[in-house]
């Protein structure tokens, strides 16, 4: 008696030609050089220490409000001007939109002492105030990503400076609840698990730190890896992934002190959400937040989930106010270039238009 296997059905599927190219393509990819982020044109209108505000004009101008953009502390801020086609600060210059970009640079040992405090009253509202003198305009919108939408919502309550929108995208408010492992959380809430040693040790913490801190709480690694296997063949995939791949690794460093109040006042005590927080002797309380309100969320965020963003909409008092989710992720709906395209039909209606103002 003789067997005999037949490889007839197997033949269709096994490309070799196909899966050579796509190999060969992975391995460039993954070789070659990092490519480099071109930003939007720009200049710069004001500076301190080591943080930037660039202003980045309107293509052609079509609404007299100008938008101020402020992203988190944790991580460099071009990813939200990471390239032609992906960039939210291209794509709001494109509708129309006047930028200011706050760019908060990278602390060294000098800077260990900053605190949220100081980077929130010292450099953002400062930075704003120069953004409103140096456009001309009566009011500014503030759009703030991540822990910069936190940042953003802070100082929206606390300042007298004529905020006209806010948008906070992916913003953690509810500090009890999120992505970061269960044990660390309940070890922060109930004092068992403290930074504050390692903080002091370090003064400033190193970027490494962050990028290893980032990549135990987040599976990005494994499934961007399958995308960029199965996607090897589109040109325009795999420059977006260079770009991402490239911010990732560019890890941020962080100020102790910073990082001391960061989970103490936030995580541990959830003063935000409580509304216990103090900044320079101004009461933290979203109540005081009522001008209109835009928040959104992506449906697979794994940074940021949207039960830690949604309390905002209870606690503050503005009237014009809407949540939306957004299919995506933390990062790749930034990359995708429909971020500004999400911002603007709800900004626009809200910026007053460019000819209404000049009649």
């Amino acid at each position: 008696m003789s067997t005999r296997v037949s490889t007839k059905s197997f033949l269709p599927l096994l490309n070799i030609e196909k899966e050579t190219k796509r190999w060969n393509q992975l391995y460039k990819v993954m070789t070659e050089p990092k490519p480099d982020i071109i930003p939007t044109p720009r200049k710069c209108v004001w500076k301190k220490n080591k943080t930037t505000l660039w202003y980045h004009p309107a293509k052609e101008k079509k609404h007299a409000v100008p938008v101020f953009l402020v992203y988190s502390l944790l991580n460099k801020v071009y990813i939200l001007d990471v390239g032609e086609g992906s960039s939210v600060v291209g794509g709001l210059t494109e509708r129309g939109y006047d930028v200011y970009l706050l760019d908060w640079g990278t602390p060294g040992l000098e800077d260990a002492d900053l605190t949220l405090e100081n980077y929130i009253i010292d450099y953002l509202e400062k930075a704003l105030k120069r953004a409103i003198r140096h456009s001309g305009a009566k009011e500014i919108s503030l759009m703030g990503y991540c822990l910069g939408g936190t940042m953003a919502a802070i100082l929206a309550s606390i300042t007298s400076l004529p905020i006209k929108n806010l948008v906070l995208a992916a913003v953690p408010i509810d500090f009890s609840i999120g992505t970061v492992p269960q044990k660390w959380l309940d070890g922060i809430q109930k004092g068992e698990l403290s930074f504050d040693r390692f903080a002091n040790a370090y003064q400033t913490l190193p970027s490494e730190f962050l990028y290893l801190m980032f990549k135990l709480i987040t599976p990005l690694n494994a499934a961007t890896m399958a995308n960029l296997y199965t996607r090897a063949h589109d040109e325009k995939y795999v420059e977006k992934w260079r770009r991402m791949d490239k911010w990732t690794k560019d890890a941020q460093a962080f100020t102790g002190a910073a990082f001391k109040q960061f989970f103490n006042d936030f995580y541990k005590e959830n003063k935000l959400l409580q509304g216990e927080l103090v900044m320079d002797g101004r009461k933290v309380d979203l109540k005081n937040i009522k001008c209109p309100l835009f928040v959104f969320s992506c449906s697979r965020d794994t940074l940021i989930a949207v039960k830690q963003s949604l309390p905002i909409m209870d606690l503050v008092s503005s009237e014009d106010k809407t949540y939306e989710v957004y299919e995506g992720g933390h990062v790749s709906l930034v990359l995708t270039g429909v971020f500004a395209e999400i911002m603007d039909p709800w900004l626009s209606t809200r910026s007053h238009d460019l000819q209404e103002v000049r009649s």
